[in-house]
């Protein structure tokens, strides 16, 4: 086997651990995703192709990498602890919170959770060393396109599982808590929205790869023949999870995507790839057949109406609304404006403001964009953004699978937290960084 066929096998376990492990989503997972991370980036410099390749990235990416690093420090300043006096000028929401309460010590950080902060910090530098590591490694088309075979065969295993353990009722199993959502595909996630965005990247996947190799001489190795046979089935299971998680959000991306593949292969590509657009068809028609006759009309409808429940005042006390959420998240930065309230620390100043109610409970602002600005200020907000700026800016990038993946990013920024979960924020990079990859193209070769 080759040595950059090992490094990307490395680098699919990476992400096939991150999946097995509810996508990361702890202080425990993101320090374990750092660690194997980091391995591999260890081994990668160990290649001075692969050197080679990351120092050209570093080159014309200085600026952005520059805006990132003061990112992590800025992170890292939320988290030093600071004079009561300087703690009131940079946060004084925190200090009028403290000074409420009996204090022996004078320094205190900003943040309001400093532990969540530290292992959020962990979790952007694994996001950036994956963005080395994919730059180091993935550096041909068909590197790429195998990578996009990967997704796809793991978006079909979970979802197989999800499915199946859906059908069966959703039993509780070890670690696996799927009482919340016990009517719902969940699998080895614990968000059923989670799981369904997890499963739309992998359903990319698998539409990009034969929307490829039908257009070069990729098929015609008879290995990659049979591979296209294989990803039309995964697209089949990755479907059919994606519809019975019955999340209002996934399925209506899931259409979204679709009809945007539809419109882009009739309209701009002129119906140059038919057996592609037959697919696509029939997955519209899965969706139906599925939501509208074997569980109901009304599920098909839901998907269109995914504001309607969620975006409503709750006058019960004892219950609390996705829009009462979201207004309290605007209303906490607003109150720490400039430094915000520190990375992860929503959890933490939800429990302050609502200390005396052991009901009401949420870990996430569900919506990203207001968490995001809580967490980081606005100072900190647009350093993020200054990250990315050269994608963004650069006009070359917009293309069908930069726009597409731009549409998925702002429905769920705005109406979902799924943009905090480490898996999610790592494979949205990753589609990201390949969809406006300049690469050699050699399709002939062995995949």
């Amino acid at each position: 086997m080759r040595t950059n066929k090992i490094h990307q096998y490395l680098f699919f376990l990476f992400v096939i651990v991150c999946s097995f492990f509810n996508a990361g989503n702890s202080n425990i997972y993101i320090q374990m995703n750092f660690l194997l991370i980091s391995f591999i980036f260890l081994l990668c410099l160990k290649n001075k192709n692969y050197i080679a390749h990351l120092k050209n990235f570093l080159f014309k990416n200085k600026i952005n990498l520059l805006f990132f690093l003061l990112f992590i420090l800025y992170l890292i300043f939320q988290l030093i602890p600071l004079p009561i006096e300087i703690l009131k000028i940079v946060s004084y929401e925190k200090f009028n919170l403290l000074d409420k309460m009996e204090h022996s010590s004078n320094l205190f950080s900003m943040s309001f959770s400093p532990t969540d902060t530290y292992f959020q910090i962990l979790n952007y530098m694994t996001i950036l060393i994956c963005i080395f590591v994919i730059k180091m490694i993935f550096y041909d088309q068909r590197h790429i396109y195998r990578f996009y075979y990967f997704l796809a065969l793991l978006g079909a295993i979970h979802a197989f599982l999800a499915t199946f353990l859906y059908l069966n009722g959703n039993p509780d199993i070890l670690f696996l808590k799927n009482t919340p959502y016990k009517y719902s595909s969940t699998g080895l996630f614990i968000n059923r929205t989670v799981f369904s965005i997890f499963l739309i990247f992998c359903l990319i996947c698998g539409l990009e790869y034969l929307k490829k190799i039908v257009k070069t001489d990729f098929y015609k190795n008879k290995d990659n023949y049979f591979k296209k046979i294989y990803v039309r089935i995964f697209i089949i299971f990755i479907t059919i999870g994606i519809i019975t998680t019955f999340s209002k959000l996934g399925n209506f991306i899931l259409i979204l995507t679709i009809l945007f593949y539809l419109f882009h292969n009739y309209f701009i590509e002129k119906n140059s790839n038919r057996t592609f657009s037959i697919i696509l068809i029939f997955i519209i028609l899965l969706d139906i057949f599925i939501l509208g006759f074997y569980f109901g009309g009304d599920k098909l409808i839901e998907r269109f109406l995914f504001l309607s429940d969620d975006f409503v005042i709750n006058d019960n006390s004892k219950s609390i609304s996705r829009l009462d959420i979201i207004s309290f998240s605007l209303n906490q930065f607003k109150n720490n404006l400039i430094f915000g309230y520190g990375a992860g620390g929503f959890e933490n100043i939800f429990k302050i403001n609502f200390i005396n109610n052991d009901i009401l409970f949420a870990n996430h602002a569900h919506s990203d964009i207001f968490e995001f600005l809580g967490e980081f200020g606005i100072l900190g907000f647009v350093l993020f953004i200054l990250s990315f700026s050269k994608i963004l800016v650069k006009k070359s990038n917009y293309n069908f699978n930069f726009n597409l993946l731009l549409i998925i990013g702002t429905m769920i920024i705005l109406f979902d937290f799924s943009l905090h979960i480490p898996l999610i924020q790592i494979l949205y990079v990753i589609l990201i960084m390949f969809s406006i990859n300049k690469v050699k193209s050699n399709f002939t070769q062995s995949n």
